[in-house]
């Protein structure tokens, strides 16, 4: 089996290729991976076995048309990750995050249908369906994006629909609540937070920070967007939620306890403009569907991931500082 994986150096995409070159799933442990990645600030060639025989990377754009037709031919299935993410940096540079999550979503789809890829998988994000009081979203739920970066997803979102319901390609959509774990790029709240800590500085927790998230492992995702990729129905979104809500200040209090820190520590900062109160997501689909169910709990995590980041300081200051020269 072939799987071109876009945006294969970034956080998620990267564990996913590494699960996949490690056989942690039925049926990978001859799979041949392909990687696209522009390597921008948040894309990282040091997150993939550098010369791994079953892993062939290739430095491009998912806007670069020609070159998807180019290295599209022969894979039995696309893993589609790439994407700006950051949802500060759309609020100022809203054009950035239109161009490469809905350009280039549909340069990759019709880059699919025209090579001839059977399968394809979307990687989305819980953001698109706003904010919620109460009570969770289903994959029924209506779209009601509210910042840049969740508009841009939502529109490549029904892109990836109308590719399947007009051209009937074979794609699959998925929606995530917030993932953690290593790898992560500091400009997200856990990594920034931990490495602040380990650098002995303070942390900036927007507003009062009663904003709710619900949070899961990279592990467990990257698990899910297997069984999705690998049997999920054509045209069809998944939910796959962590189940694990925690307000902002209470996941600072456990940050600030993994790494030995008190409250003190806390700077509050000006709140994000639009910034949702709550996101929560039912994943009753994939679980009775799939068989998909978290294994990785929420203290085991996060304490694994703080001591990643301990472990590996020249990673994330080398990556701060990519980011820091890219601004």
């Amino acid at each position: 089996m072939r799987i071109l994986v876009t945006g294969g150096a970034g956080f998620i995409g990267s564990a996913y290729v590494r699960a996949l070159l490690d056989g942690a799933y039925p049926g990978t442990a001859d799979v041949r991976v392909t990687v696209v990645d522009s390597l921008t600030y948040a894309g990282n060639r040091a997150n993939l076995p550098a010369r791994h025989d079953r892993l062939d990377f290739v430095e491009g754009d998912i806007c670069d048309l020609p070159l998807l037709l180019e290295v599209l031919p022969g894979h039995d299935a696309v893993a589609h990750f790439a994407a700006e993410s950051h949802v500060d940096r759309s609020l100022v540079s809203a054009a950035e995050f239109v161009r490469t999550n809905v350009t280039g979503t549909q340069n990759l789809l019709d880059a699919c249908r025209a090579t001839g890829v059977p399968r394809m998988l979307h990687v989305s994000t819980d953001e698109v369906y706003g904010s919620i009081a109460e009570g969770s979203w289903t994959e029924r739920s209506p779209l009601l994006p509210n910042s840049p970066y969740a508009a841009s997803k939502a529109a490549s979102d029904l892109m990836a629909r109308a590719a399947w319901r007009t051209h009937g390609l074979h794609v699959s959509v998925t929606r995530c609540s917030n993932n953690y774990g290593p790898h992560q790029h500091p400009e997200k709240v856990i990594p920034l937070f931990a490495t602040n800590l380990l650098e002995g500085r303070p942390v900036p927790l927007y507003g009062d920070g009663a904003n709710v998230r619900e949070w899961l492992h990279v592990a467990d995702h990257c698990r899910a967007l297997h069984l999705v990729l690998t049997g999920g129905g054509a045209g069809e979104v998944y939910n796959i939620g962590g189940g694990h809500e925690l307000t902002n200040l209470e996941l600072t209090e456990r940050l600030l306890a993994l790494c030995g820190a008190d409250r003190s520590m806390i700077t509050r900062v000006a709140d994000r403009k639009g910034h949702d109160l709550r996101y929560a997501l039912d994943a009753g689909k994939i679980r009775d569907e799939l068989g998909f169910e978290p294994a990785i709990g929420l203290d085991e995590g996060l304490a694994a991931t703080i001591a990643w980041y301990g472990d590996n300081p020249d990673w994330w200051k080398a990556t701060k500082e990519r980011a820091r020269q890219s601004s």
